[in-house]
């Protein structure tokens, strides 16, 4: 079989260690795939703002600042940062992706809990919906919010 023939087919016809001659192994993207799979930075960094913001005593992503201008971003037209993402940093390589997130936590929970819980549902939805390996979830706790305080995004204008 030549190489050609081998990749298409997805055999590896190489003696690999631990592999029989002419064994069906994955690589890549898998067997008999037929191209090669690529996902954005953006795309892991919309899926783990998603997860982090569903985890009970999770007040809001990013420091305050960000927070208000991303409010005001968002209300630009064309503007370029989605208000899912804010608070979130990705680094995805081929097969691994570590993440950064900058969070706001409810007064009164366990900030321990908070991002034990914020990591597990990160690492879960990243690796179920990408089939990246999550090496890595920094969390920073940047506020608590206290029950009388505002929020600081400004109202809208108009309704």
């Amino acid at each position: 079989m030549s190489d050609i023939e081998s990749h298409r087919t997805g055999q590896d016809t190489s003696d690999t260690p631990g592999t029989a001659k002419g064994q069906t192994i994955r690589r890549g993207g898998g067997v008999g795939s037929r191209g090669r799979t690529t996902i954005a930075d953006g795309v892991v960094e919309k899926i783990t703002g998603m997860a982090a913001r569903d985890v009970a005593g999770v007040h809001a992503m990013g420091s305050g600042m960000s927070r208000t201008f991303g409010a005001v971003r968002d209300r630009v037209p064309g503007g370029t940062r989605s208000g899912v993402t804010r608070g979130v940093k990705a680094e995805v390589g081929e097969k691994q992706t570590a993440l950064d997130l900058e969070i706001v936590v409810e007064y009164g929970v366990s900030i321990s809990d908070v991002a034990r819980d914020v990591r597990e549902n990160v690492v879960a939805a990243v690796e179920r919906m990408t089939g990246l390996e999550v090496v890595e979830v920094n969390i920073a706790v940047s506020d608590v919010k206290l029950p009388d305080e505002e929020d600081e995004e400004p109202e809208p204008r108009i309704k």
